[in-house]
């Protein structure tokens, strides 16, 4: 049996591996599983080498633009094979598998004026943290369909310090680059793979439908800036699962544009599930926000387990931006050593330029958080509205938070809604008729 079908065979169990459901609730079968791919290369092919010194730029485009033209039934499979793979951006195709052998690793370029820039997204109105065009993704995709990003649990490094170092010295001259961003695209599935060390954001999907994220794992130091681990923005029917994420910021943030920019694009986030992500960060575990202009709704984050964090639970929005975020509901959450066990508030985030609009007030409503328990928790929580939109129907059940001091109590202001057995004791806002309602109901 020649080295090709030992190849096909391991890509063929990694594939089965990733679609097969346990017992415990998963998403699978959320998004289609690729039909089978009726063509097969490998990236070696298009003069590709994995020394870990050969810019392979040239063979990624190579290989993807083989795969536009040829047009196999189904679709086709582009095989990273074990070694480093050293590349500049690159996109991908619509009906492909990008799949990552064990002990591949795809390894972004540090020469960063290699870097493509790309237009703004249209509800940012600007790049996230400069004005003008941004730098491309790593791995990008626009506009596709039926893509899986998989392997046996390769490699994707941005090796993201010379970007970081540009940060903290202020020579950054547009936006930070993603290590994968996919744009107004559908039936998607990322898993089984490792990425590490992003220049900014590591995984965006934004404008997109069904996608799924599983059994991957996440890691950048955390004093890296902004290394969110998966950031879905303005995007439907999204399901996260079985991940663990270490980074220098929010481990999942939940995204739908910025200011003015995001409320006349108006594409809320929706229906997320988000579900067993275990990890660590300086700042959130699960967070909303707080880019939320277009609106965040319909969402169920559980069985979640932070340690070593800033927060636990932060859904955040601000003045100006508009939008809304309801229908949330956290649920299951494991905490130690974090310093606030929940934060939600409205006056987190900057502004994208003075032309946003003062009186655009974000609306958050039915936020329900239950079942949690934490050890070694400094502060129980800050629950901080906006005195002209007042944050309603607020639900905490069951919450114990403890620490070897005492933990410093709950700090309300402009918020309404309920609380049931809630340690330390809840601020007298949650404490009305009409939201311990809401809250018994919601349960």
């Amino acid at each position: 049996m020649g080295p090709r079908w030992w190849c096909l065979l391991a890509v063929a169990a990694a594939l089965s591996a990733a679609g097969g459901a346990g017992a415990q609730e998963t998403c699978s079968g959320a998004v289609p599983e690729p039909p089978k791919r009726g063509a097969w290369m490998s990236v070696a092919s298009f003069g590709g080498a994995g020394d870990g010194r050969t810019l392979n730029t040239q063979a990624f485009a190579a290989a993807v633009a083989r795969i536009e033209r040829r047009r196999a039934p189904g679709g086709a499979l582009l095989y990273v094979p074990p070694g480093a793979w050293l590349t500049g951006p690159f996109s991908l195709t619509s009906h492909m598998t990008l799949f990552l052998a064990r002990g591949a690793v795809i390894r972004a370029t540090q020469d960063t004026s290699s870097w493509p820039l790309v237009e703004p997204l249209p509800s940012y109105g600007r790049g996230r943290e400069l004005p003008g065009k941004r730098y491309m993704s790593l791995i990008h995709g626009k506009g596709l369909q039926d893509v899986f990003i998989t392997g046996e649990n390769g490699t994707i490094d941005g090796q993201g310090s010379v970007w970081w170092d540009m940060w903290k010295k202020g020579t950054l001259p547009f936006t930070r680059p993603h290590l994968l961003e996919l744009m107004d695209s559908s039936d998607t599935i990322v898993s089984n793979l490792v990425f590490q060390d992003s220049p900014f954001w590591n995984i965006h999907p934004v404008y997109c439908s069904n996608v799924v994220i599983r059994n991957v794992t996440i890691m950048a130091p955390h004093d890296s800036p902004n290394t969110d681990g998966i950031d879905p923005d303005s995007s439907s029917n999204v399901c996260i699962e079985d991940c663990y994420i270490s980074t220098g910021d929010d481990l999942i943030a939940i995204k739908s544009g910025w200011d003015e920019y995001g409320i006349a694009y108006g594409r809320p986030s929706s229906d997320i599930t988000i579900r067993r992500i275990t990890g660590s960060s300086p700042f959130a575990g699960f967070s909303v926000g707080s880019e939320t202009s277009g609106g965040v709704e319909n969402v169920l984050a559980e069985h979640l387990n932070f340690y070593n964090s800033g927060f636990g639970i932060h859904i955040k929005t601000n003045t100006g931006r508009g939008g809304f975020i309801r229908n949330v509901t956290v649920s299951d959450v494991t905490l130690d050593n974090v310093r606030y066990g929940l934060r939600i508030a409205g006056d987190v985030g900057g502004h994208p330029d003075e032309r946003y609009n003062h009186n655009a007030l974000p609306i958050v409503d039915s936020l329900t958080i239950k079942n949690v328990q934490g050890q070694n928790i400094k502060e129980a929580g800050l629950l901080k509205g906006i005195p002209k939109s007042a944050f309603s129907r607020i639900c905490l059940a069951n919450i114990k938070l403890h620490g070897s001091a005492p933990v410093r109590p709950w700090k309300c202001e402009a918020i309404s809604g309920g609380a049931l057995d809630v340690q330390p004791s809840p601020c007298t806002e949650l404490t009305s008729t009409s939201g311990m309602s809401f809250c018994t109901n919601s349960l």
